[in-house]
C-alpha cells in the first residue's frame, strides 16, 4: 500500500480551529498534502504551511477548489477531505486499500453497514436519499451516498472526468461521470463526525438545487 505516492487535497476557508486537528492525524506515509484555501482572514494558511503544504489559493467554490488541487497533485493516489474535522483520518487505508484492489474511485459512505453520521440533518439526509434513487435509477447504479466528499481516486481518472462543478456539487458530478465512463467504483463505510469548531459552508436549499441542476445536466448530455 506505501509503495505509491499519496496526495491528500483539502479545501479550506477560514479553519484555523479546525485544520491542525486534521493535519495533525494524518497517517504518515502520505506524501504530499495540498492545501487550497479561499483566502481566508484567519491563520489557515499560518498552519497549513507548518505542516509542509504546499498551498494553492482558489476562492470560487469548494468544487473548484478540488478541483484545482486534483490537478495540481501528483500522487497516484488522490484523497479527497474536508478540513473541519467531519473525516476521520484513521479511515484513509480503507479509502486507499479500494484503489489498491483495483478500483478506479473509492467512496465513503455514511449509509452502508459500518457507516454513520453526526452530522447529517433530517432534511439533508431525506435529500440525499431522492438523489441516490435517481441517479441510481437513470445511470444503472447501485450508490448508496451521493453528496458525501470523503474520497480517494487514482490519478489518471482525473482527465477522464472532466470535472466542471465549482460548488458543493462536486461530488454528485464524480459520481455520475464515474457510471457514465465506466469507471470501477467502490464504496466503503465512513462515519461522518460533528464539524469541531465554527459554522459549515453548505446551504441546504441552495446546493440541493446545484445537485439537481448538475444530474439535469448530464441527464442529456452523452
Amino acid at each position: 500500500m506505501m509503495k505509491r505516492k499519496i496526495s491528500v487535497v483539502i479545501p479550506t476557508l477560514n479553519e484555523e480551529k479546525n485544520l491542525q486537528r486534521v493535519l495533525e492525524e494524518l497517517p504518515d506515509y502520505i506524501s504530499e498534502l495540498i492545501i487550497v484555501d479561499g483566502h481566508s482572514k484567519d491563520k489557515t494558511v499560518e498552519i497549513a504551511r507548518k505542516y509542509n503544504a504546499r498551498v494553492i489559493f482558489d476562492d470560487i467554490g469548494k468544487g473548484s477548489a478540488l478541483r484545482k488541487g486534483m490537478k495540481t497533485a501528483s500522487g497516484d493516489i488522490i484523497i479527497m477531505m474536508d478540513a473541519d474535522c467531519s473525516h476521520i483520518p484513521n479511515e484513509i487505508p480503507l479509502l486507499i486499500a479500494g484503489i489498491e484492489s483495483g478500483y478506479d474511485i473509492c467512496m465513503g459512505s455514511r449509509f452502508i453497514q459500518g457507516g454513520g453520521s453526526e452530522d447529517i440533518t433530517l432534511l439533508r439526509k431525506i435529500g440525499n436519499k431522492f438523489f441516490v434513487f435517481f441517479v441510481n435509477l437513470l445511470w444503472r447504479m447501485n450508490y448508496s451516498d451521493l453528496c458525501y466528499g470523503y474520497r480517494s481516486l487514482r490519478k489518471d481518472c482525473i482527465d477522464k472526468l472532466d470535472l466542471e462543478s465549482d460548488g458543493f456539487g462536486i461530488e454528485t458530478e464524480i459520481s455520475i461521470k464515474a457510471a457514465k465512463k465506466k469507471l470501477r467504483v467502490l464504496e466503503v463505510p465512513s462515519f461522518e463526525k460533528a464539524r469541531h469548531s465554527g459554522k459549515g459552508k453548505l446551504r441546504t436549499f441552495h446546493d440541493g438545487w446545484i445537485i439537481l441542476k448538475r444530474i439535469i445536466r448530464e441527464l442529456f448530455r452523452k
